[in-house]
């Protein structure tokens, strides 16, 4: 209750001081969960650079990273309240909030390749998707990459089996939590900015995470291996608060699409390499062997989820499902 009565106090305040704000620059606050090290991190940052400069100093972005503001199960309450004008949540995010449709992203082994996936955010159903945030009071902006993912945990994940009983950690996400069940784990929902804790003291025994996150919070430090499964994709939508984004003069907001568009170019092009780094930064520590699966072991992986779909059809929606595998399957391998 007290962080609702904050939030709603500075949206109160925010709301007050508008036409304080027509002689003052606007102050975008951006708020993220993750490190400054990571894609999003330099994406976020370099959104800041060149929004004030493409403003010609009329706003002035203040990000905050590593979960500084709020949680990542608060922040999206804070964006609607208006406490924050900015968020890059994690795709899985839209789910709790009514949005179930983006959970499409979350279904195992969904998007083959980096192509696959541009074909979906760059086109119109990107942009569908995108939209259905209108009515929450979100504008989306951008898809911004982080990665495929690997499975970290204190034993090897070879099959399915090797996932029996063990707490591992997930995003709230319906989607997620099927996954982890259709391999014989127990899923735990839990705030990014407690997992390394969680890891540390054995309250959960693994996690899922593209390599940028698992090096840069450093949870290969209490995981002893790491599985290059590929098995999912993390991606975040950078969204808005609607009301706020709609008052902004035109040639400010056209401003802040020019640097959004550059800034997303940036994030999505050194994703790829910081994931790259990150996974040779885990081998180099010595600290969580980095294993790879067989193709035989990653087809029984395969076979082992295949009910999510079945399961989760119904929830992100048969219409959008279908739309997301033809766009998939119309990119040439």
């Amino acid at each position: 209750m007290k962080r609702i009565a904050l939030l709603l106090g500075t949206a109160l305040a925010l709301a007050l001081s508008g036409p304080a704000l027509a002689q003052s620059p606007i102050v975008i606050k951006f708020s993220h969960v993750v490190s400054p090290d990571t894609p999003k991190g330099k994406g976020s940052l370099k959104f800041k650079e060149l929004a004030e400069k493409y403003t010609n100093g009329k706003v002035v972005v203040e990000v905050y990273p590593n979960s500084q503001l709020y949680k990542d199960n608060e922040e999206l309450q804070a964006l609607q309240l208006g406490a924050v004008q900015l968020l890059a949540p994690s795709l899985a995010k839209f789910g709790p909030l009514g949005v179930r449709e983006f959970e499409v992203f979350d279904l195992p082994f969904i998007l083959p390749n980096k192509d696959a996936l541009r074909k979906v955010t760059d086109g119109a159903l990107g942009q569908k998707l995108m939209s259905l945030l209108e009515p929450k009071g979100i504008k989306g902006l951008a898809y911004w990459d982080n990665g495929f993912k690997v499975m970290s945990a204190n034993k090897p994940l070879y099959m399915p089996a090797d996932f029996r009983g063990l707490k591992m950690r997930i995003q709230s996400s319906k989607v997620l939590e099927a996954q982890m069940r259709a391999l014989g784990a127990i899923p735990q929902v839990m705030a990014f900015s407690e997992v390394y804790q969680a890891l540390a003291t054995g309250v959960v025994d693994g996690t899922e995470n593209p390599p940028s996150n698992e090096y840069t919070q450093k949870m290969h430090e209490v995981q002893k291996y790491t599985m290059l499964s590929d098995h999912g994709y993390v991606g975040y939508a950078v969204i808005a608060n609607k009301r706020f984004w709609d008052a902004l003069p035109a040639d400010i907001r056209a401003g802040l699409e020019k640097a959004m568009a550059e800034a997303t170019a940036l994030s999505n092009t050194i994703a790829q390499s910081e994931n790259d780094e990150a996974l040779d930064a885990i081998k180099k520590s010595g600290k969580s062997q980095v294993l790879a699966l067989t193709p035989e072991q990653k087809a029984a992986w395969r076979k082992a989820l295949e009910p999510v779909y079945t399961e989760m059809v119904a929830r992100v929606g048969k219409d959008i499902l279908a739309e997301f595998e033809k766009e998939v399957k119309s990119v040439s391998h």
